[in-house]
């Protein structure tokens, strides 16, 4: 997609109204937001299966080319979305998932290395996580799919033990979205009930006052992902269990090193499976496990709790099928990958990992305190560190860390939470802390001077929140974002804190509609003639 040179003011044009369209936009003082669906403004022309095959130099030398524009991670500037152990253990992870690239999940009678693979990586995680001998588990793609099958598992047996045909599931309002997902796609409400203000850690007496007839299960997060704050699990825990409750608890961020932090000194309250009243788990080994992804695990406090997860289908005509999982075939690249990887870092291995990211850790939100006008928000036990200001916009920041070559992840406004920008400290980020806070101090003192700009940009979002709140919302969801700068394939602007501040402003159904048309827009093919 391209855009008129020079770049159109995105404030001043998304202000000139409600006259949008795909392939332009003009204003009532003339600026023109041009747009269209290919880089030349040609005819679109499908993608094909070329006639003659490509050799393989050319097709390595492609797949080259396509990641050129990816977030650059390998250099230890990323603080979100990869957890880079280093070149041995990524060497490690690649050999042996393409080992077992194409080994099927599907029968593990036919392909018993994987149910040896899974049945050892369940068992370290139970151990992990201080589990009794009766706990049970399944490997699965990653932490949506853990929770996902806790809560079946969950509604399924509260529909044959307690006849319950409206379940309903009360998480904080910080829980992982993949709650909600999970609920949307399960016909599980999914209650939110407040937190601390201050600490971000769930209100337990909300929780209690949520519970009705139609509760079958209550959650904590060990610890959250936005601000990295462990939830109370014992009184969460200790709740359920008076109420005659499962709980479950989401350690897919930090169940694998929150056991590191407490054994180096950490004061971390018990979260796991030696909190009596925790029924399940969810704990993922491609985050600081360092695995590939996907690679997660859910466990069960006994196997009663884990068999409703698991589907059998006997009536078609084809072969019994068995899945304890959500995904019936599937590689053995991800488990024999995450087998590998925590048998060669090993244990001692892990807890050196720990104590760089724990040091980083507490380095990074001494500094970030020290910096005027930024704020920690509460006080986080996880690598995961959350900051605001109320007199600095923080959107901007983000922005010009950017162009210093890191890359933050902004994270909105919800509940009690400001808008903020959001840290995941992995081991490849711990050299560059102090290169950090220093980039950080200069990018704030940027976004100062640039307030005009975004406090423009702001206005428009709240123009345009009071627009889609009519009935013609729906509508003029597709000209809006076109009018960001997105089209077919998905180039992005460089400039995303105008973008943030009006997602900020919308209401939040609004803001879901619009994320879906974006969405859209992006895995569109880009075709040129």
């Amino acid at each position: 997609m391209a855009t008129a040179n020079p770049e159109p003011n995105l404030s001043r044009c998304l202000l000139a109204g409600e006259r949008f369209s795909f392939k332009n936009a003009v204003s009532e003082n003339g600026t023109q937001c041009h747009l269209t669906l290919s880089a030349n403004g040609s005819t679109l022309l499908p993608m094909r299966i070329p006639s003659q095959g490509w050799s393989k130099e050319e097709v390595f030398q492609k797949l080259e080319d396509a990641r050129k524009a990816d977030l650059a991670w390998r250099g230890g500037k990323a603080f979100a979305y990869v957890y880079d152990g280093g070149a041995e253990i990524e060497e490690v992870a690649k050999k042996a998932y393409a080992s077992f690239l194409t080994e099927n999940g599907l029968d593990p009678t036919s392909f018993p290395s994987l149910l040896r693979f899974e049945n050892e990586l369940v068992d370290m995680a139970r151990t992990h996580l201080n589990g009794p001998e009766e706990v049970r588990g399944s490997f699965t793609s990653g932490g949506t799919e853990s929770i996902i099958l806790a809560l079946k598992a969950a509604r399924d047996l509260a529909r044959e033990q307690r006849g319950i045909t409206a379940p309903e599931v009360i998480v904080p309002v910080t829980a992982h979205a993949a709650f909600h997902k999970a609920g949307h796609y399960l016909g599980i409400k999914i209650r939110t009930t407040g937190v601390d203000a201050q600490s971000f850690r769930a209100d337990v007496a909300e929780m209690a006052a949520a519970i009705n007839d139609q509760t079958i299960m209550l959650v904590g997060s060990a610890s959250g992902y936005a601000h990295g704050v462990i939830d109370p699990i014992a009184e969460i825990a200790a709740l359920a269990a008076e109420r005659g409750l499962l709980c479950h608890v989401d350690g897919c961020i930090g169940g694998f090193l929150l056991p590191y932090f407490e054994r180096l000194g950490a004061k971390i309250a018990p979260f796991d499976f030696r909190v009596p009243g925790v029924t399940s788990m969810s704990m993922d080994f491609h985050k600081y496990a360092l695995a590939p992804k996907g690679a997660s695990v859910v466990l069960y406090r006994n196997d009663d709790l884990r068999r409703p997860q698991f589907y059998a289908c006997a009536s078609w005509a084809g072969y019994t099928m068995i899945n304890p999982t959500i995904q019936s075939s599937k590689s053995g690249g991800p488990l024999a990958a995450a087998w590998a990887v925590l048998n060669y870092v090993g244990d001692s291995g892990y807890l050196e990992i720990a104590r760089k990211l724990l040091e980083a850790k507490n380095a990074l939100v001494a500094g970030i305190r020290k910096i005027p006008g930024l704020t920690v928000m509460g006080d986080p036990e996880m690598s995961l560190i959350a900051f605001t200001s109320e007199t600095v916009p923080v959107f901007p920041i983000a922005d010009a860390m950017k162009k210093r070559g890191f890359y933050i992840q902004p994270q909105l406004a919800y509940g009690p939470s400001r808008e903020n920008l959001h840290l995941t400290i992995q081991p490849s980020n711990v050299p560059w802390v102090e290169e950090l806070l220093r980039c950080l101090a200069e990018s704030v003192e940027e976004a100062k001077a640039g307030r005009a700009a975004y406090e423009e940009a702001k206005a428009t979002g709240a123009l345009f929140a009071e627009q889609l709140a009519g009935p013609n919302a729906v509508a003029m969801l597709p000209g809006l974002v076109a009018s960001l700068g997105v089209g077919g394939g998905g180039a992005m602007p460089s400039n995303m804190a105008d973008i943030n501040a009006l997602l900020n402003a919308l209401p939040r159904p609004i803001q879901e509609k619009l994320l879906v048309f974006f969405a859209s827009m992006l895995f569109t093919p880009q075709r040129e003639g």
